[in-house]
């Protein structure tokens, strides 16, 4: 049970931080962090997970899910400087985006202010906001 939920920990961060459009992908990211897992192994994480494919072909989160719809619809910009991202939206929705950021439970994500159009998204460290930036990123561009 407890290496389920590191395996399953590290697919979270795996799916986060990648573009991951299979299980065999997903099987050789976990065994290049050391987990030695079968694709049965992975495909019953994906369901317990569960894990859910874009239109694009990538697998996400079921809780990204909402946020790569405000992300995918309403953002134009994201822009990062250190442990900052300023993320620039259609006007009138950025209270959303950030409501939406919040109620994702990112780790190592501090908060969010938002204005009109612009969110301001404070992280831990510029480590993790570049992690951050990334996930975003694919989320906005479903890529």
């Amino acid at each position: 049970m407890r290496h389920r939920n590191k395996r399953q920990d590290a697919i979270r961060d795996i799916i986060r931080s990648k573009s991951i459009r299979t299980q065999r992908a997903l099987v050789d990211e976990l065994e290049a962090r050391g987990f030695n897992c079968t694709q049965a192994t992975v495909s019953r994480d994906i369901t317990d997970m569960g894990l859910r494919k874009l239109p694009e072909g990538i697998y996400v989160l079921s809780e990204d899910l909402h946020l790569q719809r405000m992300l995918s619809e309403f953002v134009n910009e994201v822009l990062r400087a250190d442990n900052l991202l300023l993320i620039k939206c259609n006007p009138g929705t950025a209270s959303g985006v950030a409501s939406a950021i919040d109620g994702a439970g990112l780790a190592h994500t501090l908060g969010t202010v938002s204005g009109d159009d612009t969110v301001l998204v404070v992280v831990e460290s510029g480590d993790h906001a570049a992690h951050l930036h990334t996930l975003i990123e694919k989320l906005v561009n479903g890529a």
